[in-house]
């Protein structure tokens, strides 16, 4: 039985990711960490990663950016692999993160959701057949309380896309300050925050006269818990340090 410490336990998706442990005999929660330390059933909850002295296998992260840095002194220290499943990080803490790779493994996706990993594909898979001739554009869609915009998950599509287009696209967030027409080399992102959407992301190939449209959408956020508690299982088998991401995920259940 793998045993998992959940680090951002009291929000929402910790809560999700402690749900879905207790309804799977292969995992155990060990202990929550979060700043409110609200007590939760079944497991301590601890206010900081420093207070934390339980034995685990992983630590699942679904909390704030400004966590990381002692999230991941934590996890050296007790070398534990680590599933940060946080968005929003900024270029500083992402090479943070690639540092810490070198000593315990990391698994880092901005999207959880097998799903969503598909789509990549497919987009990255239409942007090398139809990128040279076709506009290129990012529509995503979440809950009024989401913090970070665009979303981790829209600019993965949109790396997705620039990996495989004949040229290499400037990233447009905003178009409403400047009147000229759209420019061949883009990739618009827009992003629609309101009510209780879960995540929706749809990527655009707009052309002369026909335009085609690849769509992912989330019902609920169980997708995105359940894709991290597969990552921490993932991880279990995983002895060499290093930066993971759902691509060795899917690859590992291909070979198995």
């Amino acid at each position: 039985m793998q045993k998992i410490i959940i680090s951002g336990c009291c929000g929402h998706m910790g809560r999700v990711v402690a749900d879905i442990c207790a309804n799977d005999p292969d995992t155990e929660i060990a202990a929550g960490i979060d700043l409110l330390a609200q007590p939760m059933e079944g497991f301590p909850v601890f206010s900081t990663p420093a207070a934390c002295h339980v034995d685990a296998d992983a630590v699942v992260d679904f909390s704030h950016p400004a966590a990381l840095g002692p999230l991941l002194e934590f996890c050296i220290g007790q070398k534990l692999p680590a599933v940060l499943a946080t968005t929003g990080y900024s270029d500083e803490q992402l090479d943070q993160i690639g540092q810490a790779a070198h000593f315990i493994p990391i698994f880092r996706s901005a999207n959880m959701s097998l799903g969503v990993n598909v789509l990549m594909d497919l987009v990255r898979r239409a942007a090398s057949l139809l990128g040279g001739d076709f506009d290129v554009e990012i529509e995503e869609r979440h809950h009024r309380r989401k913090l970070d915009a665009p979303s981790g998950t829209a600019l993965m599509l949109a790396d997705a896309a620039a990996a495989a287009l004949p040229y290499q696209p400037d990233y447009i967030y905003d178009r409403h300050s400047v009147r000229k027409p759209r420019d061949k080399q883009e990739i618009g992102i827009s992003s629609l925050r309101g009510g209780t959407i879960v995540g929706d992301h749809t990527v655009v190939f707009a052309g002369r006269d026909e335009v085609i449209e690849i769509s992912h959408r989330a019902a609920s956020r169980e997708v995105f818990a359940a894709g991290a508690v597969k990552a921490a299982k993932f991880l279990a088998g995983v002895n060499a340090p290093g930066l993971y991401a759902m691509s060795h995920l899917i690859a590992g259940e291909k070979g198995n």
